[in-house]
């Protein structure tokens, strides 16, 4: 898979087609919006979706630590989707995944989810923080419009961005890169995406999955 790297902040970071961000300086891949527990939130409430897709979240991390120098995830909010996301089978595929990278550095910087969720489990061992989190030059937040001292790093909205043509219309999860914040597309599966409308200054860089594209 391609990726794009850029500059922000005077820091090289990677824009990862997986929708996720990699700071190699600091060995550090940063995560946004990974929702889990969604699909068990939904079938809690009677709806029916498919099962997996806590799995699917966790090979995609093992497979982005496969890829890079990976010793500190930071995600950026929304870890846990609802109350439900604690059921046994959620947390056991969890709490296994986390005894196979048991010097992994975890950091999460709680989001509007999580404040209704519930901080995970102990055992899981993941530092706990609120936004603005600084970490210079960035400030890691769940909410992309919170005021920071740092270049802000932020999830949240879930962003994607249409491309079209005369006939035709594609709509994909995007990082939208601007002056003073970068906004990371959700990385978890089952999640979604919200149409955006780039701001003056705003650089938009599409995911198709298997590579990351400039198209504004």
């Amino acid at each position: 898979m391609s990726e794009k790297i850029i500059v922000v902040a005077g820091e090289t970071v990677h824009l990862l087609a997986q929708k996720a961000l990699y700071w190699p300086a600091a060995h550090m891949l940063v995560i946004a919006d990974i929702h889990f527990g969604k699909a068990a939130s939904f079938r809690a409430a009677g709806v029916p979706v498919p099962r997996g897709t806590t799995s699917q979240n966790l090979a995609a991390l093992d497979a982005l630590m496969a890829l890079h120098d990976i010793r500190h995830i930071m995600f950026l909010g929304d870890f846990l989707h609802a109350r439900a996301a604690h059921a046994s089978a959620t947390v056991a595929a969890m709490l296994a995944w986390r005894q196979r990278h048991p010097h992994l550095q975890l950091t999460l910087v709680r989001g509007n989810h999580d404040r209704h969720a519930g901080d995970p489990a102990a055992s899981l061992q993941i530092e706990m923080v609120d936004e603005p989190f600084a970490m210079a030059p960035f400030a890691f937040c769940h909410h992309p419009d919170i005021a920071t001292a740092g270049y802000a790093l932020a999830g949240h909205i879930h962003p994607s961005y249409r491309l079209a043509t005369r006939f035709d219309s594609l709509r994909l999860p995007c990082f939208v890169v601007g002056p003073q914040r970068l906004i990371l597309p959700s990385f978890g599966a089952f999640t979604g995406g919200f149409l955006i409308a780039p701001a003056a200054g705003d650089a938009i860089y599409v995911s198709s999955g298997e590579a990351v594209h400039l198209v504004r």
